[in-house]
C-alpha cells in the first residue's frame, strides 16, 4: 500500500487518496472507479472528510493568537494576557459657547448629553459632552470657555446588582468610545447615583476597598463591566445599582467639523431649564478630529504580545511604541530617540515623534495628555519629550509612456497609476526610517497596466519649513539624504514668502562653493526670463552631503502657501531616499506630476527614433519650486 499523506485538505487530493487504498485491496483490482455508481459513494466520503479537516484545521488554528482569524477569538487569546483592544475614538472638537439669558441665577450648567451638531461635507453628525458642565452668569452672560466637544450620542445604561455568581454586566450598545465610560454605584447609604469607580489599568495596587472596575470586550464588539471580588478591588453589595454613562460614537466619520449649531440643555442652579434671550453663538477653536475605528484584528495580534512584553514600563523603543498606540488610538507611527543618540547627547531625556494617523501634526493639548499618561509607565528620573513631527517629502516627475492601440481613455490610465502608487506609499514607504526604493517604483509604474510601456522618473526631496510670522528666528532643515550639487546653482528651490520691512515675494536658492558646502540666499524674481535680485546674499549655509540647510536670524512676514509653510526642495544624489530614525518618510503622490506620453514607436505611428518624444535627465531648471 503507498503511502500517505494525512495533512492534505484539497478535496481532490483525497479523492485521490481513497481511490488509491481501495486499489491497494485486492477487492477492488482493476475496478473502474469513475464510470460506477461508486463514484458518488467516493464523493461523499471525500466531501465529508474535506469538511471535518478544514474544522479541524480551523480549530486548531484559532487557538493561536498569530493564526486566529475571528475578532471573537483574536480578543478572547489577547484577554487571556491583559490586553484590550482599542475602542472606537470619537472625534473631538474644541468650542466656546456663550449664552445670553435674562435668568438671575448665579450659575448656569450645560448638562450631559447632546450640545451641538457639526456638519462634515452633506453629512451631519451629533456632538455631546460626558459630564455636566457649569459657569457663572455674568450681567446675563454664561461662557462657557475651550469646551471639548465628542461625536456621538450620548446614553445611560442601569444595573440592579443582584448577587448571582452568573450575573453579568454587558452594555449592549457597539460603537462605544471608553474612554468616555462613566460608572456610578449607589449603594444604600449613597446619594444621588452614587459614588464614581476608577477603571483600574492594572491590580497591582488594589486592596479591598479600592472602588474600581475593569472592562473587556466580549461578543460583537460590546464592552463588559468587571467589579472587584472583595480582595482586588470592592465588592458590589445585594441591591446596589449601577449607572453607566458612555458616547456611541461614528469613529472616524465624525472628523473635520468645523461649523457647529447649539442643540444643547442648560439649567440653572435649582435645576430650572434656562431659556436663552437671543440664540446661542459657538465659535470654534478647532475642529473635530482624532476620531478612530476600533482596533482591527492584525494590530490587536501585533500590539498584544508587545504590550504584555513592556509589564506596565516604558524602557525601551518598542515599549513606548506599544504604550503610546494604547494611550493615543489615533497613532499611525512613532519614533522614540534616547538622548543618548544626540549630537550633543542629552543623556535622561527621551525624544518622542508621532504621526498622527489625520494629518501630519498632534496638537499641543493631545502632546500633554500623552505625556501625562506617559509617566505612569516611564521610569524615575526619564524625562519624555514630544517634538512636532519632522517629514521628509518624496516626490516624482514622472514622464510614463504608453500604446495608444490599448488605451480607451488616457486619463482613466493616469488615474490608476496614481491610485497604484498611493498603495505603494502606504504598503512600503509612509514610515519613520523608511526607503524609497527607485528601482521598485518604476516597477511598480510599469506594472500598472499593460498598456505602459515604460516611464523615466526623476525624484526630488522636500522639507517645510514652518515659520514663526514677524518674529526673528535661526532654522535648521536635515534631510538625511546627500544632495545633487550642480555647479550652476538653483538646487535649492522654495515657494514664496514675504520678508519684514520689505515688499514683494521672495525666494531661496543656492550658490554651490566648496568642499561639498554652499551659501543659501534669499532672491527676488525681476522677470518671466529667469532673471532675479539677489536680495540677502548670505542668509544661510548648505551642506550638500549631509543634506542639511541652516537659515540665519530671519523675519517672515508671510507664506505664498498656507499654514505659515515655505517648502524648501532639492534632488536628492541618489534615486533611492532613507528616512532616519526621527524622519517621517512621506511618499506625497499628490504633489507629484504624472504626465502621460504616447509611445508612437510601440503603437505604429512611427516607424523611426527620429522625433521620438523623449524626456531629459536631471536638470535645476526654474528659480521656482513650481
Amino acid at each position: 500500500m503507498p503511502f500517505t499523506k494525512f495533512t492534505n485538505l484539497d478535496f481532490d487530493q483525497i479523492r485521490s487518496q481513497i481511490k488509491d487504498y481501495l486499489r491497494a485491496n485486492s477487492t477492488f483490482t482493476d475496478f473502474d472507479f469513475e464510470g460506477s455508481n461508486f463514484s458518488v459513494l467516493i464523493d461523499t466520503l471525500a466531501y465529508n472528510t474535506y469538511i471535518t479537516a478544514y474544522n479541524s484545521n480551523m480549530i486548531v488554528n484559532e487557538s493561536f493568537l498569530d493564526s486566529a482569524t475571528l475578532r471573537e477569538n483574536v480578543v478572547s487569546l489577547a484577554r487571556n494576557i491583559g490586553y484590550v483592544p482599542r475602542s472606537r475614538s470619537a472625534s473631538k472638537a474644541r468650542i466656546d459657547l456663550t449664552v445670553q439669558t435674562t435668568s438671575t441665577s448665579p450659575t448656569m450648567t450645560l448638562q450631559a448629553g447632546l450640545v451641538c451638531v457639526g456638519s462634515v461635507s452633506e453629512s451631519q453628525f451629533v456632538f455631546s459632552i460626558p459630564e455636566d458642565i457649569t459657569t457663572t452668569i455674568n450681567s446675563g452672560t454664561a461662557k462657557f470657555k475651550d469646551i471639548s466637544v465628542c461625536q456621538g450620542t450620548y446614553l445611560k445604561k442601569q444595573f440592579v446588582v443582584d448577587g448571582s455568581l452568573d450575573q453579568r454586566f454587558i452594555l449592549q450598545n457597539p460603537f462605544i468610545d471608553t474612554s468616555t465610560i462613566v460608572v456610578k454605584v449607589k449603594g444604600a447609604s449613597d446619594s444621588g447615583e452614587g459614588r464614581e469607580y476608577e477603571l483600574a489599568q492594572n491590580i497591582l495596587n488594589l486592596n479591598k476597598t479600592s472602588e474600581i472596575y475593569l472592562l473587556q470586550e466580549v461578543q460583537d464588539e460590546k464592552y463588559e463591566l468587571l467589579f472587584g471580588d472583595g480582595y482586588f478591588g470592592k465588592k458590589l453589595e445585594n441591591g446596589a445599582i449601577i449607572t453607566v454613562s458612555y458616547i456611541v460614537t461614528d469613529g472616524t466619520e465624525g472628523n473635520g467639523a468645523k461649523n457647529f449649531a447649539y442643540s444643547g440643555r442648560v439649567v440653572d442652579n435649582l435645576s430650572n431649564i434656562i431659556v436663552p434671550s437671543a440664540d446661542v453663538s459657538i465659535s470654534t477653536i478647532a475642529k473635530s478630529q482624532n476620531g478612530g475605528d476600533i482596533e482591527s484584528i492584525d494590530s490587536v495580534k501585533y500590539f498584544a504580545p508587545r504590550i504584555y512584553s513592556s509589564q506596565y514600563r516604558a524602557v525601551t523603543a518598542r515599549d513606548y511604541e506599544a504604550i503610546i498606540q494604547s494611550i493615543y488610538p489615533n497613532t499611525e507611527s512613532v519614533s522614540v530617540v534616547g538622548g543618548e543618540e544626540l549630537d550633543p547627547p542629552q543623556f535622561g531625556n527621551v525624544l518622542i515623534s508621532i504621526k498622527p494617523k489625520n494629518g501630519d501634526f498632534i496638537s499641543d493639548f493631545d502632546k500633554q495628555s500623552i505625556s501625562s499618561k506617559l509617566k505612569n509607565y516611564a521610569l524615575s528620573g526619564i524625562n519624555q519629550t514630544i517634538i512636532d513631527l519632522k517629514v521628509l517629502f518624496v516626490e516624482i516627475d514622472s514622464a510614463v509612456y504608453y500604446d495608444n492601440s490599448k488605451v480607451s481613455n488616457v486619463n482613466d490610465l493616469k488615474s490608476k497609476v496614481i491610485s497604484t502608487l498611493n498603495t505603494f506609499a502606504t504598503a512600503n514607504i509612509n514610515q519613520f526610517g523608511g526607503r524609497f526604493k527607485y528601482s521598485r517604483l518604476c516597477q511598480t509604474i510599469d506594472s500598472t497596466d499593460n498598456a505602459i510601456t515604460s516611464n523615466i522618473t526623476r525624484v526630488r526631496i522636500r522639507r517645510n519649513l514652518k515659520t514663526l510670522i514677524n518674529q526673528s528666528a535661526q532654522y535648521e532643515l536635515c534631510y538625511g539624504n546627500k544632495f545633487r550639487m550642480d555647479k550652476n546653482g538653483f538646487n535649492i528651490k522654495s515657494t514664496g514668502f514675504g520678508l519684514s520691512g520689505l515688499n514683494g515675494t521672495f525666494f531661496f536658492t543656492d550658490t554651490p562653493g566648496e568642499n561639498g558646502k554652499g551659501t543659501i540666499s534669499v532672491v527676488r524674481d525681476q522677470d518671466d526670463q529667469g532673471k532675479y535680485e539677489i536680495i540677502v546674499k548670505s542668509a544661510g549655509t548648505v551642506d550638500y552631503v549631509k543634506g542639511e540647510i541652516i537659515l540665519n536670524t530671519i523675519t517672515f512676514s508671510s507664506t505664498v502657501k498656507e499654514n505659515d509653510i515655505v517648502e524648501i526642495q532639492a534632488i536628492p544624489d541618489s534615486n533611492d531616499v532613507i528616512g532616519l530614525k526621527d524622519l517621517y518618510l512621506s511618499f506625497s503622490v499628490a504633489d507629484s506630476e504624472i504626465n502621460m506620453i504616447k509611445d508612437t514607436i510601440t503603437s505604429g505611428e512611427q516607424i523611426s527614433g527620429v522625433g521620438y518624444k523623449v524626456t531629459s535627465s536631471y536638470l535645476n531648471g526654474e528659480l521656482k519650486r513650481g
